[in-house]
């Protein structure tokens, strides 16, 4: 009997010395090196996604207080996935089976129909698109309200940069953001301040002893317009997450509360966003799509 794997179909894609592969349950990057050397922390085919490695997250990224919101005059209430701290996390479409609607050697493009549900009844169609080049992995998500209402949108992304054969703890860390968003103990946000101390990443900065899991925005951006959070090992190898201006906020986990241990500190989620957490509630950055209207967020990922 063939078993599939938790993730669902395994979608392999190749450029060069560049190598992912994606997976049908979710639209997630499972893997992704160059020349052998992980960019990505990987998890294996039998595995399900330990700590939302490579997810796509939408239509919101990070936690939103209690599962519920109100929009347009009307409350929501969403299951609670992150039970612990009464939120709601990372989105409706990591557990979902994706279709894959266009693929080549080098590229591979998903669809899912986010049908309404109660809790978020708003009709939404998401592409993403996987493609490999001499420059990297670039990551497309287009996401089209087909519905006849508004609906709230955000989405983010979930890879883990590899520290290849070093320990996070050996590595530095930069990030290119000036503030920080402060929270209270559920990680929800309360207000934004300087980053400053161990939270500014400015620089780069060793990450030993450091402990993070904390949004950003006020982004920087280089001369191409793309912000860059980089993780560099002790032999100058940096794997490395850009974003361009579709999305303004960064979320970075040290990953020590993961609770498949053996993942805890294996790597350093760099998160693109196009809102923080609690969007739903606060309507900051918070994306109002309109029937007929289409979101579209990019961003990537290489080896330096």
């Amino acid at each position: 009997m063939n078993i599939t794997p938790p993730s669902g179909s395994q979608i392999r894609i190749e450029h060069g010395d560049h190598r992912a592969t994606l997976t049908e349950v979710g639209a997630t990057v499972r893997e992704y090196s160059v020349g052998g050397r992980e960019v990505f922390t990987p998890f294996a085919e039998d595995e399900i996604a330990p700590a939302s490695h490579g997810a796509v997250l939408l239509p919101w990224p990070n936690r939103l207080r209690d599962g519920r919101y109100t929009f347009d005059g009307i409350e929501h209430q969403l299951p609670l996935t992150e039970v612990p701290r009464s939120t709601a996390i990372h989105g409706l479409v990591c557990w979902e089976r994706w279709d894959v609607v266009e693929q080549s050697p080098s590229a591979v493009t998903f669809e899912l129909h986010l049908v309404p549900t109660p809790g978020y009844p708003f009709d939404l169609v998401a592409r993403v698109t996987y493609a490999l080049s001499d420059a990297g992995l670039r990551v497309t998500a287009r996401t089209t309200n087909v519905g006849s209402s508004d609906a709230p949108y955000g989405v983010g992304f979930h890879p883990w940069l590899s520290p290849g054969d070093a320990s996070v703890d050996e590595c530095t860390l930069r990030l290119d953001a000036s503030t920080r968003v402060t929270t209270d103990d559920r990680l929800l946000p309360t207000g934004t301040e300087p980053a400053a101390g161990d939270f500014d990443l400015r620089e780069p900065r060793l990450l030993a002893g450091i402990v993070l899991d904390d949004a950003y925005v006020d982004v920087l951006r280089d001369e191409d317009g793309l912000s860059w959070m980089r993780l560099a090992a002790p032999d100058g190898r940096t794997a490395a997450v850009w974003t361009d201006s579709s999305m303004g906020t960064w979320q970075v986990c040290t990953g020590d509360a993961v609770a498949a241990a053996r993942y805890r500190r294996t790597g350093v989620a760099a998160e693109p966003m196009s809102c923080v957490a609690d969007a739903f509630r606060t309507g900051e950055r918070l994306v109002r799509l309109a029937p007929g209207a289409s979101h579209e967020a990019v961003w990537g990922a290489t080896l330096l």
